[in-house]
């Protein structure tokens, strides 16, 4: 009977071994999957912000140049009035 429960114990223990194996190349695996994410969310993040600067910028330029259309045709409204 302790030959028995000897044996099981011997291959649990060898059962949990090669189960703790696989976790361990699963989580290296988690880990460089995760890292990757990482670096590509920083880039998107980056990338957002350059885009989000690109935008105030055109819509800077935008407002500047309905300003100035708006200022010609005040302009050329005046003399045609006087």
């Amino acid at each position: 009977m302790l030959e028995n429960n000897l044996s099981q114990l011997e291959e649990l223990v060898g059962n949990l071994v090669q189960e703790n194996k696989v976790l361990l190349e699963s989580n290296a695996q988690l880990r460089g999957e995760l890292a990757q994410l990482k670096e590509e969310n920083d880039s998107l993040q980056l990338s957002a912000l350059e885009q989000e600067e690109l935008h105030s910028a055109t819509a800077a330029r935008i407002q500047a140049l309905v300003a100035l259309a708006a200022g010609s045709v005040a302009t050329s409204a005046s003399p045609a009035q006087a």
